[in-house]
């Protein structure tokens, strides 16, 4: 039996998200999100009382994928030093193209919550904090995983922002040197 109060939640959910993307913040309302939720503005209420209730739930969706994500592509790596480090070199590179989708409905959600309110985004801060703390205690010296965790995290930015793109032998000699930069730390 299919959940239905689960089942509106995550379609006024994915409708909202595809708002933000499509549109942008400005487009985001109750009513456009009911409406392509195909529910009533009433049954959006009752699940969410507000835009900044609606946004931060889906900030709060958005740090649970992100928490799984990571701790996935961690459980996938080897045990040892700079599993972090790795799984954030695999989980940048090893994306299929269909992530390249979730990636921008992800970033549209940052950038309608960094614009609505700040603090919105304090749920996607937290995981950003543990993953920084897997990398301070991943065995590495000072510095070499904040490098992998800046240089994956810019990879990102500069996709969402549209600043440039790396054709693939750039992708690839830039991963080389990443994981060199693990290989050959004491």
């Amino acid at each position: 039996m299919v959940d239905s109060h689960a089942n509106s939640r995550t379609r006024i959910l994915d409708a909202a998200e595809a708002i933000v993307q499509a549109r942008g913040v400005h487009a985001l309302t109750l009513e456009a999100a009911a409406r392509d939720a195909g529910i009533s503005k009433g049954g959006l209420l009752y699940h969410f009382a507000s835009k900044e209730v609606l946004l931060g739930t889906m900030l709060g969706r958005l740090a649970a994928v992100l928490e799984a994500d990571f701790a996935a592509a961690v459980a996938a790596q080897p045990e040892g030093r700079g599993r972090a480090a790795r799984a954030m070199l695999a989980w940048a590179f090893n994306e299929p193209v269909a992530a390249c989708a979730q990636h921008d409905r992800a970033a549209a959600v940052f950038l309608a919550a960094f614009h609505h309110d700040p603090a919105l985004l304090d749920p996607v801060r937290a995981v950003f904090a543990a993953m920084r703390a897997a990398i301070a205690v991943d065995g590495l010296p000072p510095g070499v995983g904040q490098a992998i965790m800046c240089a994956t995290d810019g990879l990102f930015m500069v996709h969402v922002f549209g600043l440039y793109a790396l054709n693939t032998t750039e992708l690839a000699d830039l991963r080389v040197a990443l994981e060199r930069l693990l290989e050959t730390t004491p």
